[in-house]
């Protein structure tokens, strides 16, 4: 799980990596023979009893300097990746996080350049990124829904994940994503709802050195039980 790539000088929230340091992170994985996809890749792998060389690759809240700066590298060592972006707020910024600089977001055109990137998915993060599990009904089809419907026209293209804001989820929450169409839900920590409507993530960032990453990958087994495929 990653979110902006660029300058970490001033960084609150840790939800920024420099593109040096992504770059030797993508090296890593590529060293011990693993591959970084998209989400909606690696679960049709795995659907099919294959997947133990693929790593999916999470790029949350669709920050502009994702075309910038990460994509480029993507490529460069092969890799996919899976995009979500709030088209509630395109082109605007992180208005969410008080405590951290404005980081500018990915505009219509920034969307569909990734979007017709090679191995890159887009997935919705909701409209405006917001706590889903403290929305009432009407606003929780809007973020669910409404988003899914918004993001499909952008980029003309079937939408089939969907990111929980803060990774924030309960039952409610994870049927109406279901219900709204998608086919996989990514969650950060969701504990007896992990399923494929709330699957797990492991947060990477600026302070991951070789050493980190190698204990996340093994502690991240340890952690989580399997996905299964039902409710």
């Amino acid at each position: 799980m990653y979110h902006s790539v660029g300058d970490c000088s001033d960084d609150p929230y840790r939800v920024t990596v420099s593109p040096e340091r992504l770059d030797r992170q993508l090296g890593w994985l590529r060293g011990r023979g693993l591959r970084g996809v998209c989400v909606r890749d690696l679960l049709v792998a795995r659907a099919r009893g294959g997947g133990r060389d693929l790593v999916g690759l999470t790029f949350d809240d669709g920050y502009a300097d994702f075309v910038e700066a990460a994509l480029p590298l993507l490529r460069h060592h092969g890799f996919g990746a899976t995009l979500f972006v709030l088209p509630g707020r395109l082109g605007g910024d992180n208005g969410w996080d008080p405590l951290g600089p404005r980081k500018p977001l990915l505009d219509e055109r920034g969307i569909r350049l990734a979007a017709a990137c090679e191995g890159v998915e887009v997935g919705s993060h909701g409209l405006t990124h917001i706590d889903l599990t403290k929305a009432d009904d009407t606003v929780l089809r809007a973020e669910v829904a409404e988003s899914r419907a918004v993001l499909s026209e952008l980029i003309g293209a079937h939408v089939d994940g969907f990111c929980y804001p803060y990774g924030t989820v309960d039952r409610r929450v994870v049927d109406a994503v279901r219900d709204a169409g998608y086919g996989y839900g990514c969650a950060i920590d969701p504990g007896p709802l992990t399923g494929p409507y709330a699957l797990p993530r492991l947060h990477v960032g600026e302070r991951d050195t070789s050493l980190r990453l190698f204990l996340k990958h093994r502690l991240h087994r340890l952690r989580r039980r399997p996905v299964g495929a039902g409710r």
